[in-house]
């Protein structure tokens, strides 16, 4: 059955590429709502609620971006809606007093923690979930994403190559059921180079970036203090990122998503790419026993990360 938050959970911190700082709070909702954003600190004349859906993402650099049609927007969401998809929540009202979500740590673990800590309650509606029948594809030169069929749940493979020698080559598979992004992914944060840092500050990006909430690499260094939390820790944000930016279809993925390369603005025109072909995917009402492929399924305090 669908399931919201048991009750409102607050976060506060800064925007990674604002440096401001901002207020962020969870709210449960009813069953069908979906998630949604409130701006507020938005005049009451002006349309605040923002969709967390992949026809409100809007063109943006290094992050994923929604907005209204009023112009409202809310930046950085990938980590929070990455949380809420793994963790299993499938309605709730994000109040947020600023234009970008808080970084926290650069990961998902801070939400997974806060949210599995206060627990969900679950709603009188089944899950609904979008079949992959027919592949779908989005590539830019080599880079591409792809959805397939044939998975009972949802299946991630992510490639990067960066000529960093510390990140280099990366691949990683893994079936993001019963609690696997908990366990595998959450914990593992944003990433960027040092040769990049001033670049991007002086285009007014990652002014609230420091090394306690990114993984800096410099060659063969890692700049952050402690190190990698895991040895493939920059695949396995790539993989994150899109497990947030899939969360954007509304409804829990049943395929197989295939990255190379792709990021923020890859993932959205795949999913725009799939809504233009409704004989790619079907609607499917879940029972039990198709819940328990989701990835928020059976989750325990034994599946939590280290870091969260």
């Amino acid at each position: 059955m669908q399931t919201t938050l048991r009750s409102a959970i607050t976060f506060k911190g800064v925007g990674l590429h604002s440096g401001a700082p901002v207020r962020m709070t969870l709210q449960p909702a009813s069953a069908n709502y979906g998630i949604w954003f409130r701006r507020t600190d938005i005049a009451d004349d002006t349309d605040a609620l923002i969709p967390a859906r992949w026809d409100a993402v809007v063109p943006s650099k290094l992050c994923t971006l929604i907005a209204n049609r009023a112009g409202v927007s809310v930046s950085t969401i990938e980590h929070v809606m990455a949380a809420l998809a793994g963790t299993g929540v499938h309605n709730a009202l994000i109040e947020i007093d600023g234009p970008e979500a808080p970084i926290l740590d650069g990961s998902s673990a801070p939400f997974v923690a806060a949210i599995m800590a206060r627990g969900l309650r679950e709603l009188t509606a089944p899950v609904r979930a979008i079949k992959i029948i027919d592949p779908v594809e989005h590539a830019e030169g080599e880079a591409f994403a792809r959805l397939e069929p044939g998975a009972e749940a949802l299946e991630m493979r992510f490639d990067i190559d960066f000529t960093d020698a510390a990140i280099g080559r990366q691949s990683r598979e893994l079936i993001l059921a019963n609690g696997a992004f908990v366990r595998e992914l959450s914990d593992s944060r944003t990433f960027c180079r040092q040769s990049d840092v001033e670049a991007m500050q002086k285009n007014g990006l990652a002014l609230g970036g420091t090394y306690m909430n990114a993984v800096v690499f410099d060659g063969e260094r890692v700049l952050s203090p402690g190190g990698l939390r895991h040895e493939d820790e920059p695949v396995r944000h790539k993989m994150l990122d899109a497990m947030g930016d899939l969360a954007l279809a509304g409804m829990p993925i049943l395929g197989r998503y295939v990255g190379n390369r792709a990021g923020h603005a890859m993932t959205n025109r795949l999913l725009r790419a799939l809504f233009a072909r409704p004989e790619a995917f079907r609607i499917v009402t879940l029972g039990a026993e198709a819940e328990a492929f989701l990835p928020g399924a059976n989750l325990s305090a034994d599946d939590l990360p280290a870091y969260a």
